[in-house]
């Protein structure tokens, strides 16, 4: 069984680039037509 390999997107090589660097966290990413737009990252979170 052979994988087909697909083309990534600018987008989607930001992306990537963007959850590697990213130690530890929550990211929400924002999708629209099949492509990722927007991510948001959780900057301050305060536990009681």
């Amino acid at each position: 069984m052979t994988a087909k390999k697909e083309e990534v997107t600018e987008r989607e090589a930001k992306l990537l680039k963007l959850i590697r660097s990213t130690k530890f966290g929550e990211l929400k990413i924002i999708i629209q037509d099949q492509e990722p737009i927007r991510v948001e990252e959780v900057k301050k979170s305060i536990k009681l």
